[in-house]
C-alpha cells in the first residue's frame, strides 16, 4: 500500500535526517509569537492563566501531531495533509487546503521580513527597510534554492541558536528567581507574583484570549508533515520526531513562561517590547537588549526559512494532483522546485506592497486569510486520519501492522476536531477576531466553488441521445 503513495513523477531528495526534521518541527513554533507574544499572554491572563493556555495549546498541538505521524508514515509524500486530504476526504478538500496553507505561508514570509529589517534598525538606523527586506529574502531564496540538504542544515542552525538561548534563559532565570543571580534593585521573588490577586486575575476572559495567541504561536509544528516527503527513512524518523517535539516545545513554553511570570510582574509584561531582555537586564547580563535583538532576528529568519520551504513544497504537491500550474511541478537537478519557490516569493513581495497601498482593504483579507489557514489545516488532518483508518480497515487492512498509528482510535481525531471547532466559535464571539474569521471562512468557501465550476464542470461529460 505504501509503495502507491511513493510513485509520483518527480520525486523528491530524501536528504533530511531525524536531526533535521525534530529542529524544523521546533523552529516553525519558536518565532516572534515566542519571544514577544509571551509576554502578552502572560499580561492578559496573569501567570497560571497563560500556563494553563500553553498547555491547552499543547494538547490540541500533540492530538494533531499524532494523527499527522499515522498519515506521514503511511503516506510520505511532499504536501502532506494536502496530498492526505486529497486522498482521503476528497480532491476539493486537498484543493482548499493546499491553496490556503500556501497563502497563509506566504503572506508571513512577508510580514518575516518587514520584521527583520525592523530589528536591523537597532544597529543601523541609517538603512532603509526596503534594502533589509531585499537582502533576508535574497539570503533565504538562495538557502532554499541549494538543496534540500543546504535548507535542513541551515534551519538546524538557525533553531540551535534559538534554543540554546532558551535554555540560557531559563537557567539564569531560575538561579534568580531563588537569589542563586541577584536582580538588581530588588531581593529574590520566588513566586510570589503567582500569589497576588488570585490565580486568575482578569478571569477565564484573559486565559481565552492567552489561548488564541497560544495556539497560533503553535502553529508551523505540522511543517514535519510537509518535510516527510524528503526525510531519510521516514517510518523511523517521523514517529521519532513527533515522540519528543510536543515535549520539548512545552518545556521550552512553560519553563519560560513561569520564569517570566516570576521575575517580571503580570501587568508589566504585555507592555514590554520583548521581555526576554527585561529579565537579562534585571539580572546585569551586558549587551542583553543586543543578545536577545539578534536571537529574535535569527528567529525571525527560521520562521521565513521554513515558510518559503513549505509553500514551494505544496505548490509542487498541487502541480502533482493537477491543480496548479505544471510548472510548479517541475524539480532541478538538485531537487528543487523552483518555479514554486519563485513564485513563493514574487507572491511575498507582492503582498508586503498591499500593506502599503492597500492596507485597509487587500491586505487586511491576505492577513485573515493567513490567520484562518492555521486552525482549518489541523482540523482537517484529524478528519483525514479518521477517513483513512476507516478505508484502510474497509479494505482489509490490519490496525497492528500500521508501523506508527494513533491511539484510542477515533476519539483522539474527535476531541482534537471538537477543540479546533470551539475555539473557531469562540473567535466569533471575540469582536477584535470576529472579521478575520469570516473573511477566512468565506475565502475557503470560494475554494471550494472554484474547484466546482474549474475543475468539476470539465470532468462532466454530456450523455449522448439515444439513436431514434
Amino acid at each position: 500500500m505504501k509503495e502507491e503513495f511513493d510513485s509520483q513523477p518527480q520525486k523528491l531528495q530524501r536528504a533530511m535526517k531525524s536531526r533535521h526534521l525534530l529542529m524544523i518541527s521546533i523552529g516553525g513554533v519558536m518565532g516572534t509569537g515566542f519571544f514577544i507574544g509571551s509576554g502578552y499572554a502572560i499580561g492578559e491572563a496573569g501567570p497560571f492563566g497563560a500556563i494553563s493556555a500553553y498547555l491547552f495549546g499543547g494538547l490540541i498541538m500533540y492530538l494533531v501531531m499524532v494523527c499527522l505521524g499515522e498519515l506521514s508514515v503511511i503516506m510520505p509524500v511532499s504536501g502532506s495533509f494536502q496530498a492526505h486530504a486529497e486522498k482521503y476526504i476528497g480532491p476539493a478538500t486537498g484543493f482548499m487546503m493546499g491553496w490556503t496553507y500556501w497563502l497563509s505561508w506566504a503572506i508571513y514570509i512577508g510580514l518575516e521580513f518587514v520584521a527583520a529589517g525592523i530589528l536591523m534598525a537597532r544597529w543601523f538606523p541609517d538603512v532603509p527597510l526596503w534594502i533589509w527586506c531585499l537582502i533576508f529574502s535574497t539570503l533565504l531564496f538562495g538557502i532554499n534554492a541549494l538543496a534540500t540538504k543546504a535548507f535542513a542544515e541551515t534551519e538546524y542552525w538557525f533553531t540551535a541558536i534559538k534554543v540554546l538561548a532558551v535554555i540560557a534563559f531559563i537557567v539564569i532565570g531560575g538561579a534568580a528567581i531563588f537569589g542563586i543571580v541577584p536582580i538588581q534593585g530588588q531581593e529574590a521573588p520566588f513566586f510570589s507574583n503567582f500569589s497576588n490577586e488570585g490565580l486568575l486575575p482578569t478571569g477565564f476572559i484573559g486565559v481565552f484570549v492567552a489561548m488564541m495567541t497560544v495556539v497560533y504561536a503553535f502553529m508551523g509544528s505540522e511543517v514535519v508533515g510537509v518535510a516527510a516527503g524528503e526525510t531519510e527513512n521516514p517510518d523511523k524518523n517521523i514517529p521519532r520526531a513527533i515522540r519528543t517535539i510536543v515535549i520539548r516545545i512545552l518545556l521550552f513554553y512553560v519553563l519560560a513562561t513561569i520564569v517570566l511570570s516570576a521575575i517580571v510582574p503580570w501587568k508589566e509584561a504585555g507592555i514590554l517590547e520583548s521581555p526576554f531582555v527585561t529579565v537579562f537586564d534585571m539580572v546585569g547580563i551586558p549587551y542583553a537588549a543586543d543578545i536577545m535583538n539578534f536571537v529574535i532576528l535569527t528567529a525571525i529568519l527560521s520562521v521565513g526559512n521554513t515558510g518559503m520551504f513549505a509553500c514551494a513544497r505544496i505548490l509542487f504537491s498541487l502541480s502533482q494532483s493537477g491543480h496548479a500550474p505544471r510548472m510548479f511541478g517541475k524539480l532541478n537537478k538538485r531537487g528543487v522546485p523552483m518555479n514554486a519557490l519563485t513564485f513563493t516569493l514574487i507572491f511575498a513581495y507582492v503582498s508586503l506592497l498591499s500593506s502599503v497601498i492597500a492596507e485597509e482593504t487587500l491586505f487586511v483579507l491576505l492577513l485573515a486569510i493567513s490567520g484562518v489557514g492555521g486552525i482549518v489545516t489541523w482540523i482537517v488532518i484529524a478528519y483525514s486520519q479518521i477517513r483513512f483508518r476507516r478505508q484502510y480497515v474497509a479494505a482489509g487492512g490490519k490496525v497492528g501492522d500500521l508501523k506508527y498509528r494513533v491511539p484510542f482510535f477515533p476519539l483522539i481525531p474527535i476531541v482534537c476536531i471538537a477543540m479546533c471547532l470551539a475555539l473557531v466559535a469562540m473567535t466569533a464571539f471575540d469582536p477584535t477576531q470576529r472579521i478575520s474569521l469570516f473573511i477566512g471562512l468565506g475565502f475557503i468557501a470560494l475554494c471550494y466553488v472554484f474547484y466546482h465550476f474549474k475543475f468539476t464542470k470539465k470532468k462532466e461529460v454530456p450523455v449522448p441521445l439515444a439513436d431514434s
